[in-house]
């Protein structure tokens, strides 16, 4: 009968174990010397070899001719072990014997002394699944067990286990496999298999199995079951409904092109083939992250994930900008997310697309945030420009035949009120800024030097005249509170007290500035005027 290539080619020794040599080294150092603990937690994410390793301590504290500390795996113990027929080691899987009950039916059996082995040893996989009054009962012989005895927990959830099984216990950490060991595991079986295998695909089987071996193995085993011929990358894609690297980079750069229909082409194409929507998205996120992580940390090439060349990557590099990405991100894992409790994946991923192209189309804080990174980006790699339009000089003022036959010689000085009006026009800015910060929504939102603002305002000496251009700032403006912030801001600025007056638009009254001059001098020199 056929065997899965994860149980055939499953370590049968702690040298043959991939990627946790301190584990192991550990083990064996503990088993040459003597030293054995009483208790053993083995935690780690799946397919990292925690069950694996359960077994050979199993086989080595019980093996009659071990080998620097490694079981021999040809003595009767040894060979009992692995046909699953010794009965004094049993594997318990805590997910479905959770209950009291069981444990105390393990407490009650362990007292009694090995019939067959040295030591009967207890390997409880998932041991996270107990309940509260399951642990409690397992506590005190796990505390005090009798020396025949020995426990081996394994769990994925170290945050379940209570502290005081922990404390109980010597606890090893199974790390993530590293890419470069699972491709190396896989060259090998593939080898004794007679798969014929190439490079990048057993690169891409081990990308897709984020660090557990078993995952790498099985994925093997189901494309060498498909495949006809080389399994490459395209191949490994059709067999597991990916979308494969190509396809992706193809979408990510119509994404970035803004071009919604491409990318719905694409889409459309791949979900006919059968590919899996939401590794789909997950392989567009992946990229999004890759590209962030090279935007922010250029020296960070050692952290992309790889579902697309470094050379692709730096492709697609110029045409998004870091908040564009994380807003792309955050939506591509929300889509996927959702897929649980979506009744039409298909419309979800569609439109979380059209969302990735159309930033133009929300008005939340993160697409008006993409879409000025995008501006910056642009701007920053040369392909926006920016062309200011020349100042247009003022027309100067003709001065009056009055002025020239009665009016006395100029002063040096300008008037007052020329002085107040020049000062009123570079206040104005410098006045809305403070407003801005000192006022809050929405009254502060009524100030701007932007031509079609609800607002505009005109400084002079002792007084601010605020015209309204909108009915809805009277309402906004209009109130004791805004008011009163206002005059204390305008005060501050002007350094001297300062009156607010609101007028509406058409109803100040335009003043003749030559007249107002003259009507001025004439209240503070009147013997030089002599009215008939």
């Amino acid at each position: 009968m056929y065997q899965a290539l994860y149980r055939k080619y499953r370590p049968q020794t702690f040298d043959d174990v991939v990627g946790q040599l301190a584990v192991t080294q550990t083990l064996k150092n503990q088993l040459i010397n003597n030293r054995l603990s009483h208790a053993y937690l083995f935690t780690g994410t799946r397919g990292t070899g925690k069950t694996t390793c359960a077994k050979i301590l199993a086989k080595a504290v019980n093996c009659e001719n071990p080998h620097d500390g490694n079981p021999c795996n040809c003595c009767s113990a040894c060979r009992s072990i692995d046909s699953g027929a010794c009965m004094d080691v049993l594997e318990i899987d805590a997910a479905s014997n959770n209950g009291v009950d069981n444990v105390r039916s393990l407490r009650d059996d362990a007292i009694y002394t090995p019939a067959e082995v040295k030591k009967r040893v207890y390997i409880i996989d998932e041991v996270h699944m107990l309940s509260i009054s399951a642990f409690n009962a397992l506590l005190k012989i796990i505390e005090e067990p009798p020396e025949h005895l020995l426990f081996i927990l394994a769990t994925t959830e170290l945050h379940k286990v209570p502290a005081t099984i922990l404390s109980r216990c010597q606890r090893f950490s199974f790390r993530r496999i590293l890419p470069e060991d699972i491709v190396d595991r896989l060259n090998y079986i593939a080898y004794k298999e007679q798969i014929p295998l190439e490079a990048d695909a057993a690169a891409y089987l081990a990308r897709l199995a984020d660090g557990g071996m078993r995952d790498a193995v099985s994925l093997l085993d189901q494309c060498a079951s498909a495949a006809s011929g080389t399994i490459d990358t395209e191949q490994v894609c059709k067999t597991l409904g990916l979308a494969g690297t190509r396809k992706t980079a193809e979408m990510m750069q119509a994404i970035g092109a803004h071009d919604s229909a491409a990318v719905l082409t694409l889409f459309n194409g791949q979900y006919a083939e059968g590919k899996d929507l939401a590794a789909m998205l997950d392989e567009l996120c992946t990229v999004a992250r890759d590209l962030l992580i090279l935007k922010t940390a250029s020296s960070g090439v050692s952290l992309i994930s790889g579902i697309c060349t470094e050379q692709e990557l730096k492709t697609l590099l110029p045409l998004f900008g870091a908040g564009e990405l994380l807003r792309m991100t955050a939506l591509l894992r929300d889509a996927a997310a959702g897929f649980s409790a979506s009744a039409n994946r298909r419309i979800d991923a569609e439109l979380c697309l059209m969302r990735l192209c159309e930033p133009e189309a929300s008005l939340d804080a993160e697409s008006i945030n993409a879409r000025l990174s995008r501006l910056e980006n642009k701007l920053a790699s040369g392909l926006l420009t920016v062309q200011t339009a020349p100042e247009t000089p003022k027309p100067e003022e003709e001065t009056p035949p009055w002025q020239e036959e009665e009016m006395p010689p100029a002063p040096e000085e300008a008037p007052p009120e020329a002085a107040e009006e020049s000062v009123s026009d570079s206040a104005w800015p410098q006045l809305v800024q403070r407003l801005r910060t000192a006022l809050k929504a929405p009254a502060m939102g009524m100030f701007s030097v932007s031509d079609n603002a609800p607002l505009q305002g005109r400084l002079t000496k002792d007084e601010l005249i605020l015209t309204i251009m909108a009915d809805f700032a009277e309402n906004v403006i209009n109130k004791p509170d805004v008011l009163q912030t206002i005059t204390e801001v305008a005060s501050a600025q002007a350094g001297h007290p300062v009156k607010v007056r609101l007028v509406r638009k058409g109803e100040e009254k335009k003043s003749n500035g030559s007249f107002d001059r003259f009507l001025s001098f004439g209240e503070e020199h009147p013997e030089l005027i002599e009215f008939k």
